[in-house]
């Protein structure tokens, strides 16, 4: 069965590693909570407030971040910046699985599959792995929504 815990405070939780797949929670209050490595994928996290959170290897695959506060959430070390820090498309690719993108302090960086890593990275690996196929098509279909996403919603450097 599903954790329900929508709303619930769990201000600086320690939930390093927690199985919170499909987990309901809506409006929790998660801001500096440690969620280091844990499994929100398909987790409704509506209107949630993760900011400060720590989110380095958190699995996010479907969750539904629609409305969350992520400002300042750590990511591997870089901090989600703007009003939409995360953007996944998907299913996608030779895994039909999402592709995530952060908005970050240090730009963007980018997640599929075990892949962690910046743009030029990515683009590398997409080269060497799949040349010129249908998935390196897809995939460097969803990079130019990514760049447009993050030129939208990437707040100018103060």
């Amino acid at each position: 069965e599903k954790a329900t815990v929508a709303a619930a405070n769990l201000t600086g939780a320690n939930l390093t590693g927690a199985n919170l797949d499909g987990a309901y929670l809506a409006e929790a209050n998660l801001t500096g909570a440690n969620l280091d490595g844990a499994n929100l994928d398909g987790a409704h996290l509506t209107r949630a407030h993760l900011d400060g959170a720590h989110l380095d290897g958190a699995h996010l695959d479907g969750a539904n971040l629609t409305g969350a506060h992520l400002a300042g959430a750590n990511l591997d070390g870089a901090l989600l910046v703007g009003e939409r820090p995360i953007f996944q498309i998907g299913p996608i690719g030779s895994r039909c699985a999402y592709f995530m993108a952060y908005l970050t302090s240090e730009g963007v960086k980018l997640r599929a599959g075990c892949f962690f890593g910046t743009v030029d990275e990515f683009t590398a690996k997409l080269s060497e792995e799949h040349g010129d196929n249908v998935h390196a098509k897809e995939y460097r279909a969803a990079l130019d929504l990514i760049h447009h996403h993050a030129g939208l919603w990437t707040p100018p450097k103060v």
